[in-house]
């Protein structure tokens, strides 16, 4: 791939992926930055390219000798063109608020079944696995789901927390966000995940709310806004910036996705957080390479996908 390669619009993107080769080697060059292809199979460098195929094959004497660029990756098995996985994947990382799979399905002429299949498979790719957060951090919880006006009588007596999904997060001042479904805001998942997702050590900002009293027993430095008596900030002790993503998550989900599964849910709330962690420093095509990136190694089937909402 040039290094100069600058996919800046979608047009761009449109242009250069519409050519297979330029496909091919734009995954060879995430996936083999040293240039040297590997077979999946066996690891070995002794590859051959086949033009006109499109297909490597392998010196070696084994099964699954020819592979595509796509074999190892989340990709793999799909009988849809590279060149529409790379402008997808690109739209997925450009599109702040996110892309629904009516509009991927119009965009690159397949069915919404596919293009919902395909970018769950790319949001697979988003996860985060850069270590734990540090310094002074924001924790807090958020439910999704429907509003309590739109509800049933009866079912507003329940209160606004009924039937709604829960999703905890923190936030690291100046850096990543971390965020996902919890079973509920019981204290033993609050802080299973905040042990896991922060350092010992750190400072958490929380609100008043008595799940986080606990914190100093885990080894973290606990500072409590009410916002109550102290509405959005006391000195440095706010939320503001943890809310702050709730807000982006809502608009996504309410905006751009509609209707979203309770089973799926995680899966945009990976998806959000992807986006909210590279929002400085990183292009449209920057953004899509980590995501390339991060699909390498993985497999999720349609039959998985579905499982989940069994």
């Amino acid at each position: 791939m040039n290094a100069n390669l600058q996919l800046k619009t979608l047009q761009d993107a449109f242009a250069y992926f519409a050519d297979r080769q330029n496909c091919v080697d734009y995954v060879v060059s995430m996936r083999w930055p040293d240039g040297k292809v590997a077979c999946p199979t066996c690891g070995s460098e002794a590859v051959t390219w086949i033009p006109t195929r499109f297909l490597y094959q392998c010196k070696g004497k084994h099964p699954k000798r020819q592979f595509s660029v796509k074999v190892g990756t989340l990709m793999e098995d799909s009988p849809i063109a590279l060149g529409k996985w790379l402008l997808v994947g690109w739209m997925l990382g450009s599109c702040r608020n996110g892309i629904s799979s009516y509009e991927v399905a119009r965009t690159i002429g397949i069915t919404q079944k596919s293009a919902w299949f395909m970018l769950h498979r790319l949001r697979e790719g988003m996860h985060d696995g850069m270590g734990k957060l540090s310094g002074v951090c924001e924790a807090d919880e958020t439910y999704i789901g429907g509003k309590i006006k739109n509800k049933h009588t009866k079912a507003r007596k329940q209160g606004q927390q009924k039937d709604k999904i829960a999703v905890l997060g923190v936030v690291e001042r100046g850096g990543r966000v971390m965020a996902q479904v919890v079973p509920t805001t019981k204290k033993e998942n609050v802080h299973a995940l905040l042990e896991a997702s922060v350092e010992q050590g750190a400072t958490v900002y929380t609100d008043d709310y008595p799940i986080y009293d606990k914190l100093p027993s885990l080894g973290f430095t606990h500072e409590v806004i009410n916002h109550t008596q102290d509405r959005f900030a006391r000195g440095s002790v706010s939320t503001n910036r943890i809310e702050n993503f709730w807000s982006c998550l809502k608009r996504t989900i309410g905006g751009t996705y509609v209707s979203v599964s309770p089973a799926h849910l995680n899966s945009y709330v990976t998806e959000q957080a992807f986006r909210f962690n590279l929002r400085e420093g990183f292009t449209e095509q920057q953004r899509g390479i980590v995501l390339l990136n991060g699909i390498q190694g993985k497999r999720l089937t349609y039959k998985q996908l579905t499982a989940r909402t069994k």
